[in-house]
C-alpha cells in the first residue's frame, strides 16, 4: 500500500515562502495523479492543486494561482508544493494525496503538515 509523508510546514510571516515535500513509497509513483489539499480550522478540506502522472497537466485552486506551484520528481518519488507570497488565509494543515491508475478519487493520504502564516 502506498504511503505518503509530508514535510516542510512551519510558521512564517505574510509574504514569505515555503516549500512542502511529499515522499511517496512504492515503485509505481509515476502512475499516480498527485494532489495537495488543505484544511483550515473550522473549515472543510479543500483541493489546492493536482498534477497528472507525468506532470503535464495541473489544476489549481483559484486563490493560489500565480503563488503556488506543484512539481514532481518521479525519480525521487516526491511531489513538491512551492508556496510564495503566503497570506494568513493560507494557514491550514496541508495534505498530500495520490490517486492510483484507474481510480476515480484520491485514495491515499499523508498525515499532513501544518502551515501557519502570521500577519
Amino acid at each position: 500500500q502506498v504511503q505518503l509523508v509530508e514535510s516542510g510546514g512551519g510558521l512564517v510571516r505574510a509574504g514569505d515562502s515555503l516549500r512542502l515535500s511529499c515522499a511517496v513509497s512504492g515503485p509505481t509513483f509515476s502512475t499516480y495523479l498527485m494532489g495537495w489539499f488543505r484544511q483550515a480550522p473550522g473549515k472543510e478540506r479543500e483541493f489546492v492543486v493536482g498534477m497528472s502522472e507525468i506532470g503535464i497537466r495541473t489544476n489549481y485552486l483559484d486563490s493560489v494561482k500565480g503563488r503556488f506551484t506543484i512539481s514532481r520528481d518521479n525519480a525521487k518519488n516526491t511531489v513538491y508544493l512551492q508556496m510564495n507570497s503566503l497570506k494568513p488565509e493560507d494557514t491550514a494543515v496541508y495534505y498530500c494525496a495520490a490517486r492510483g491508475s484507474g481510480r476515480s478519487d484520491f485514495d491515499a493520504w499523508g498525515r499532513g503538515t501544518q502551515v501557519t502564516v502570521s500577519s
